[in-house]
């Protein structure tokens, strides 16, 4: 059994939005979720943060500081044993998302309107727990 795979997520806000991706694959497919990916051999985290909301989003900004982390440990044999990193992101510019490789769609979201979205597990007390949305059902 392989150990866990290391991935990262960037958390986006400006002006009170939330930059959000549906994604296109496992885990979480078809639900929302901050932009990320898998931290790619012999790239820095900051690397992999600021590659990812590019290439997903086509958003330009500079990785900051860590948020905090999530485990999603797998249960079943079609689920893969993931470490998340989310880091804050500062933008370069507010440009309108464009959705990429991974994502089916990307949205700016107001932070108010976050929890009412269909999100990946665990996001939104992720999101509550380190002040990003003032709430979550």
């Amino acid at each position: 059994m392989a150990g866990p795979t290391l991935t990262v997520g960037a958390v986006v806000v400006d002006d009170e939005r939330l930059l959000l991706v549906r994604r296109a694959r496992a885990p979480a497919q078809g639900l929302w979720a901050v932009p990320g990916g898998k931290v790619m051999a012999g790239e820095t985290l900051a690397e992999a943060v600021t590659r990812e909301l590019r290439e997903e989003t086509g958003v330009e900004g500079v990785c900051g500081p860590m948020l905090g982390w999530t485990e999603l440990v797998p249960e079943g044999d079609d689920h893969e044993h993931l470490v998340i990193l989310d880091f804050e992101v500062a933008l370069f510019d507010a440009a309108e998302p464009v959705a990429a490789s991974d994502a089916l769609e990307a949205r700016w979201v107001p932070v108010g309107d976050v929890a009412e979205m269909r999100l990946a597990p665990g996001l939104a007390e992720f999101l509550h727990d380190h002040g990003i949305i003032p709430t979550f059902t």
